[in-house]
């Protein structure tokens, strides 16, 4: 199975991977990106990712995954969302989860799983995030073989994912067992 949405926290999934919805500074944030940290060991991964720091915005960059279950973190500059430049916003998006998923490759990953990037405290819509992440990713998959889920962890997220797909790519009870 190339590609599903679960509604899963990250943190836990046992994949080669997991994408850390970062700021450009690779600093220790909130959300998605504060629980990452904080899994995996914040002064362990801060360490890492201050001698990867700074990137651009769409950009990605590989530390270890320290105490996570996956071997490593991604970690991706998904741009801020303003509606007056929403082409540009989408564009980095795309750069984003593509470019995490040539670092998976890169690194010899079978699976990787990301949060909706951008869609948090980044104001992304989250149907339009969802919508760009999907198309990236199945670009992507087929032309490369690497299991990717797209960890959906709040309750309102994953409705809208399941208004978009129906029951077609999403699996309500992904076990943080599988996928590795």
């Amino acid at each position: 199975m190339p590609f599903a949405i679960v509604r899963q926290d990250i943190t836990k999934m046992k994949v080669d991977a997991i994408v850390n919805a970062a700021n450009t500074d690779l600093a220790m944030g909130g959300g998605v990106c504060g629980a990452i940290f904080k899994a995996a060991g914040a002064g362990e991964l801060q360490a890492a990712c201050d001698k990867l720091a700074p990137i651009k915005t769409g950009e990605a960059v590989i530390t270890p995954g320290f105490n996570l279950p996956a071997r490593y973190v991604i970690h991706a500059a998904g741009p801020v969302y303003h509606r007056q430049s929403a082409v540009q916003s989408e564009q980095l998006l795309r750069a984003a989860y593509a470019n995490s998923l040539e670092r998976a490759v890169e690194n010899g990953c079978e699976s990787i799983a990301f949060p909706l990037i951008s869609s948090g405290i980044y104001g992304y819509p989250k149907e339009e995030a969802l919508r760009v992440a999907t198309l990236t990713i199945r670009d992507f998959i087929a032309d490369h073989d690497i299991d990717v889920y797209l960890a959906i962890f709040d309750k309102a997220a994953f409705a809208v994912s399941e208004e978009l797909f129906g029951n077609a790519e999403i699996e309500r009870d992904y076990q943080s067992g599988g996928g590795r």
